[in-house]
């Protein structure tokens, strides 16, 4: 089976978010930017404290799940159901919003890098106003493997095959199935992974630019871009100009019409007024 092709780059483009986080958005920068079920991806990545150091203070969300996944630096994860986490360089965290969470994540340092990404999972229409839940994900709980031809990847949700076993991330059992990597190649190196047949998946080349596709059509995709992937074959990528490092991501589509206004993500307008509404009389969660 042929290998997926890139069907569309999404460039990122430079905003602020919280109290005034830089940072560069791909999916989610404008609404057609979407992979369903994906609905933003945000990289954070300064030595400015400056451009970090007011971070993500309380606020709401409603109808989706949150993933943070830090590279360098320590942020506090706070909510209003006594959740407490520290994501720290190398762990992560996954909040399913369900019908409400107020939380904050605010930077535990004065000084250095930070650096991470922020993704946003819609949930199903069934279970938008399920109760919401927070997982801490610590660093040793997601599994690394080494490449046999060089290069590492970092699971944190699905599994990746390493000879007749499956190692799996420390995320499962989440309805839209996601897969979630970290990858890193040297110059030259190549990764293959398969992905379910009729799911959706997307690369973020967040250093060095990657050769996606078989390699009589592979196509170039520049650092800071996501590439949207078509066909349902594996995801096939070269590392062609210098070591990479790059995120996959993949899960089940939902096919379901999508209502966004800021932090809340429903199926109507109607869910949106009422969403807005229970946040303003505090009845979000």
């Amino acid at each position: 089976m042929s290998s997926r092709r890139l069907q569309q780059i999404i460039p990122s483009v430079a905003t602020s978010d919280g109290a005034g986080v830089s940072l560069r958005r791909s999916l989610g920068s404008v609404p057609e930017a979407r992979v369903d079920p994906f609905l933003m991806l945000d990289e954070f990545s300064s030595d400015d404290p400056d451009d970090y150091i007011a971070g993500f203070p309380s606020h709401p969300h409603r109808g989706f799940e949150t993933v943070t996944y830090m590279l360098d630096g320590h942020m506090l994860h706070e909510d209003h159901l006594g959740n407490r986490g520290d994501l720290l360089p190398g762990g992560a965290q996954w909040m399913t919003a369900g019908r409400g969470i107020i939380h904050s994540e605010m930077p535990q340092q004065e000084s250095g890098r930070m650096r991470g990404f922020q993704l946003w999972i819609n949930l199903p229409a069934a279970e938008k106003m399920k109760p919401a839940s927070y997982c801490d994900i610590r660093p040793e709980q997601i599994p690394t493997v080494v490449l046999p031809g060089g290069g590492e990847v970092r699971v944190i949700a699905g599994s990746i095959a390493v000879g007749d076993r499956e190692v799996a991330g420390p995320v499962q059992g989440i309805s839209t199935e996601p897969l979630y990597m970290d990858v890193r190649l040297p110059s030259g190196g190549s990764f293959s992974q398969p992905v379910t047949p009729g799911h959706s998946a997307f690369v973020y080349a967040y250093e060095g630019s990657l050769a996606i596709g078989d390699d009589a059509d592979a196509r170039p995709l520049p650092a800071q871009s996501a590439g949207v992937l078509g066909g349902d074959g594996p995801v096939a990528i070269r590392a062609a100009d210098g070591p990479v490092r790059f995120l996959l991501l993949a899960a089940r589509p939902l096919h379901e019409p999508v209502v966004q206004y800021g932090p809340f993500v429903m199926n109507t307008r109607e869910e949106i007024e009422q969403a807005v509404d229970d946040y303003r009389n505090n009845r979000l969660a």
